[in-house]
């Protein structure tokens, strides 16, 4: 079976924090156990040369063998680990320590080297089962090295040191490292415990209750900052939630109205029965209310899903053409209602973006001038340039918005004459839509107006060429 690693982050901090100590505790045991050993090789030469200078200065005054076994003497009955050798120019020992048992202390090149130069050489040997330590030093007569002294002293002592202190490791890391791994278990618990309760805070908040928000413990820390970012992000989750909810509403209310006088209107044709001529003449009233709900669930539709509509790739408009478009839908609605619409375009202007998509939202900007104009009045449609900006504009003589209302216009089902705006067929989502429209093409809108001086609505978009 595949080993699968923690999905706990306390059990996965444990881990690593057990993981790292155990790499630092066999690198630190390791180099201490290296620095006893060479402490306790070092503690152990001085000694042997110390010997060694005692031996030798007892055979260069007996001269040869002799005095090493006076000096011996007084050795072999103090130092049970400590073993003596003196040899000749020849190489012949003239002396050697009782316990070495016929073994000879081996002169090797090094140590003859050193000797010519009058250097004592220290090394590390095995004799029989147990590893030594020598130290060689030769004597001087008419400066010239005649005889060598060798003193080697077991390392059994040292060798004991190390297994005893290695065994001393063997046993605290292990227990070291449960007790270090438990304490950062506690730790990284106490230290994950906010998150637990942000955690459980979070799940308690649902889309039908967003106004709750994670508690702040005031430290400043990294967990103050994410409990303040996802309270951040709940403040808008809930002002979207709230913004798609008084839509929803809104737009079933407004389905509702069509859809009532549609109903009501079949009803009461269907109470009694009636000529053909009077059947074709409701059913041709009850059109315009499906005519009235298509363009409404096409509007909801295009605010649905504009954002990723004008998402695709783009290509040069022209704002006169535009302009000139939208030019006779406007003439069109205007003629019965006895408003003029003309254009004056003072530059040619091009932009980036979706031709159809930014007719729509011109054209919705004279449909509501036409409709908010009274007869005798005047619609004016302008494209010019300024600073790289295409600017299409549109300006009516109508009866003004109040300051108060200036950004609300822009909302959707905003209708700040209702009755007049539904006698259009209007759901008051022309200018969002427009908004919409332009936002995504880079650009802003804006409104100019005053009460009794009419409004004028600017498009900006960046211009290309």
């Amino acid at each position: 079976m595949r080993w699968k690693p923690p999905t706990s982050i306390h059990t996965r901090l444990t881990l690593w924090y057990t993981a790292v100590l155990l790499i630092i505790l066999l690198v630190t045991s390791g180099f201490s156990y290296w620095l006893l050993a060479l402490a306790l090789t070092r503690d152990v030469d001085p000694v042997l040369l110390e010997l060694a200078e005692v031996v030798r200065e007892s055979v260069t005054a007996e001269r040869g063998g002799s005095g090493a076994s006076a000096a011996v003497a007084d050795l072999d009955s103090g130092f049970r680990d400590q073993f003596v050798q003196v040899v000749d120019a020849q190489g012949v020992p003239t002396y050697r320590s009782t316990r070495l048992k016929g073994q000879a202390l081996p002169l090797s090149a090094a140590a003859r080297e050193n000797a010519q130069k009058g250097k004592p050489t220290f090394e590390t040997l095995r004799i029989g089962p147990r590893q030594m330590r020598l130290v060689t030093l030769p004597v001087v007569r008419g400066g010239r090295p005649a005889e060598v002294v060798q003193v080697a002293g077991s390392q059994a002592r040292s060798h004991r040191a190390l297994a005893r202190y290695l065994e001393t490791l063997v046993i605290l890391i292990p227990l070291g490292l449960g007790l270090a791994a438990s304490g950062g278990a506690l730790m990284a618990r106490k230290a994950l415990e906010p998150v637990d309760r942000m955690s459980r805070s979070a799940r308690r908040i649902t889309a039908e209750d967003l106004s709750r928000r994670l508690e702040l413990r005031g430290t400043g820390d990294e967990l103050d900052r994410l409990a303040d970012t996802l309270n951040e992000m709940l403040g808008r989750l809930e002002g979207a939630f709230g913004t798609m909810r008084r839509f929803s509403a809104d737009a079933a209310h407004e389905l509702r109205t069509p859809l009532t006088a549609l109903k009501g209107g079949l009803e009461v044709a269907l109470r009694a029965e009636r000529s053909p001529a009077e059947y074709r003449q409701v059913l041709a009233a009850k059109l315009e209310e499906v005519d009235r709900l298509i363009r409404l669930a096409e509007d909801l539709l295009f605010v649905g899903r504009s954002g990723a509509d004008l998402a695709s790739p783009r290509a040069p408009v022209e704002l006169e053409q535009v302009a000139l478009e939208v030019l006779d839908v406007g003439a069109l609605l205007a003629r019965p209602r006895g408003v003029t619409v003309r254009m004056e375009v003072a530059d040619a202007v091009t932009v980036l973006g979706h031709a159809s998509a930014l007719h729509r939202a011109a054209r919705n900007l004279v449909e509501n001038a036409v409709n908010y104009t009274p007869a005798g009045g005047l619609v004016e449609v302008n494209v010019a340039r300024d600073n790289g900006i295409g600017l299409l504009s549109v300006r009516d003589t109508g009866p003004g918005i109040a300051p108060g209302d200036v950004t609300r216009v822009f909302e959707p089902f905003v209708r700040l004459d209702a009755a007049r705006d539904r006698a259009s067929g209007g759901a008051g989502l022309g200018l969002s839509i427009a908004r919409s429209i332009v936002a995504a093409h880079g650009g802003t809108i804006t409104l100019e107006t005053s009460p009794g001086h009419g409004c004028r609505f600017t498009i900006r978009l960046p211009a290309v060429g």
